[in-house]
């Protein structure tokens, strides 16, 4: 049997149910969502009954009564993540030349899976496991907390696509800058680098949005007096749900899609260039 009959006898698309199962999945993941971003258009102030279009609440996200908060909280999300993203990013990036580069070493397989820990650990234990080693320290929470943590549970997320795109560049333009007796830094800088920083972009924005958007390990360690825009949500939330707070989380699930879309495209972009080239 070739490749072609069989790939065609267990086409997925082909079992029964299967679209209707995809369409139920789908309906449960983003139903909830697109609800969310429709009343955020409400001139209602109820979020159950529909009272015409309006950007009233979108307006009151920068101009009303708790502006003010949110600005503060999102700015505390957005330079976090700015630097929780640059900082893994760099450490995942050293990491992956370790890994990709380093070849054959005792404890490479404990190495690759100490990296990959904070994926594999549910949350929760991650933020508990977090809090107690702060408190056992004696580091007072607040936004350094929240930074520290930020970076350790970012640099897996960040090292993937570095290590991914490391892999399909081949050693061979390390070796000839190194044969025109360029040292490791300069072969880095200017041979390596240019060429894995596609990986690099991907890997800082995916970090970036993993930072910007965690809630449940910030929520533990945030300490008191600082929020971030997750924190300050679920915060208002508690006290019922306004249409602001939908306008709110629309503009943060916009922002989160178009960085992960960005981290796709340029990702998509790198493979399809790796192919050409190897065409050529």
């Amino acid at each position: 049997m070739d490749r072609y009959a069989y790939s065609k006898r267990f086409d997925v698309k082909r079992y029964p149910g299967f679209l209707l199962i995809t369409m139920v999945c789908l309906l449960i993941l983003y139903a909830p969502l697109l609800v969310v971003m429709v009343y955020s258009f409400n001139d209602s102030l109820s979020i159950t009954k529909w009272g015409g279009f309006s950007l009233r609440w979108y307006v009151d996200v920068f101009t009303g009564l708790e502006a003010e908060k949110y600005k503060r909280a999102a700015w505390n999300s957005l330079s976090i993540a700015l630097m929780a993203a640059t900082v893994s990013t760099a450490m995942a990036t050293a990491a992956a030349i370790g890994m990709v580069r380093g070849g054959q070493f005792k404890g490479k397989s404990l190495s690759f899976g100490l990296i990959s820990i904070p994926i594999m650990v549910p949350e929760i234990v991650t933020a508990v496991a977090m809090l107690i080693f702060f408190s056992t320290i004696g580091l007072t929470l607040g936004y350094g907390s929240i930074l520290i943590a930020h970076i350790v549970f970012c640099i897996p997320f960040a090292y993937l696509p570095i290590a991914a795109r490391l892999q399909g560049i081949e050693s061979s333009y390390e070796e000839a800058a190194q044969d025109l007796y360029a040292n490791r830094w300069k072969t880095f800088r200017f041979v390596l680098m240019p060429i894995l920083f596609p990986g690099m972009l991907s890997g800082f924005l995916l970090a970036f949005i993993i930072s910007l958007d965690d809630f449940i390990i910030t929520n533990f360690i945030k300490g008191a007096g600082v929020e971030t825009l997750p924190t300050a949500i679920f915060g208002a939330v508690k006290q019922g749900i306004k249409p602001n707070i939908m306008a709110l989380s629309t503009l943060m699930l916009l922002f989160s899609v178009l960085m992960v879309s960005l981290s796709y495209i340029i990702g998509r972009t790198d493979r399809s260039v790796d192919s050409k080239s190897n065409k050529d």
